[in-house]
């Protein structure tokens, strides 16, 4: 009998996980793997860079760039996204819009006395300087001058006018110190939109004083008044006895003229009067001159 033939048996190292394919495969995702993570860095660099790199001004907005090489560049900068070299240079932006300002402050009138005042201010910077003023003032420009040229130029409008012409003349005030204000703002590159003065107020003292004043000029009018009805009396009484001394020379010219009979007229006149009088009275009783007169007493009634 024939022997069978050999059968071909699998290697073991091809059919093992850690075969050649195996090693291959893993090999080719490794490198596969280090590609991907090589060009995740790159372009993570390659974008901090490039944000790095661009920078936005906003609506209402300018920005001045500070460059480590050359320092602050002329040329402002507008809204929008702009491009800049890092760490060499740095933006800095301003707000350009109208803000407002309360400066508030207490000087003397020019009768000495003391007023509390509040000065509204609209302002904003000049544009075309904003370099000029990130050099001198900084970004904080309106803390470093608004407070003080304000205060002088109050206290030296104030020292003009006397306290209650303060009010009597608020207008004129405001305008003296609008006008001042201007000018000194003038050298720091600032635009004052609006100047105005919102509160005034004064001294306990002051307020005192004008209190009484008050109270002594409604007395005036009082004692005015007064004195104005007592002579308004006094010529009343003169008009009166004028009339009646008029009306008794008017009836003396009468009796002179036509005698007794106008006294006799108003006797019979009073008469008559003091007879109605009397008549329409139930309680009086009417007697005879003579002195026989009898009266009913038994039947209650009596003669009338």
């Amino acid at each position: 009998p024939s022997s069978p033939e050999p059968q071909e048996v699998p290697s073991a190292n091809m059919a093992s996980p850690g075969g050649p394919a195996a090693q291959a495969a893993a090999a080719a995702l490794a490198n596969a793997l280090g590609v991907v993570a090589r060009w995740s860095v790159g372009l993570g660099i390659a974008g901090s860079v490039a944000q790095a790199s661009l920078f936005d001004v906003d609506g209402g907005e300018r920005a001045v760039m500070f460059n480590r090489l050359s320092g602050v560049s002329q040329k402002v900068v507008g809204e929008g996204t702009h491009i800049m070299i890092p760490w060499f240079q740095t933006p800095h932006k301003f707000d350009i819009r109208t803000r407002p300002r309360l400066i508030n402050t207490v000087t003397g009138t020019k009768d000495l006395q003391n007023v509390n005042l509040t000065l509204r201010v609209l302002c904003r910077p000049e544009v075309d300087k904003l370099p000029n003023i990130y050099q001198t003032l900084g970004k904080d420009y309106d803390e470093r001058v608004l407070p003080s040229i304000g205060n002088e130029v109050l206290k030296s409008v104030i020292a003009r006018f006397n306290a209650d012409e303060l009010l009597t003349k608020r207008a004129e005030v405001s305008l003296q110190v609008s006008q001042e204000l201007l000018k000194r703002s003038e050298g720091f590159n600032l635009v004052l939109e609006d100047v105005a003065i919102t509160h005034l107020t004064f001294g306990q003292e002051f307020a005192k004083a004008i209190e009484a004043k008050q109270v002594a000029e409604q007395d005036a009018l009082r004692s005015n008044y007064i004195v104005a009805k007592a002579e308004q009396e006094k010529l009343a009484a003169v008009i009166r006895a004028e009339g009646e001394a008029e009306a008794a020379n008017l009836i003396s010219n009468a009796t002179r003229r036509a005698g007794t009979a106008l006294v006799e007229l108003r006797k019979i006149e009073a008469a008559r009067d003091i007879a109605e009088t009397m008549a329409r009275s139930g309680n009086v009783a009417y007697l005879p001159s003579g002195g026989n007169v009898l009266l009913n007493l038994a039947g209650g009634g009596g003669a009338r």
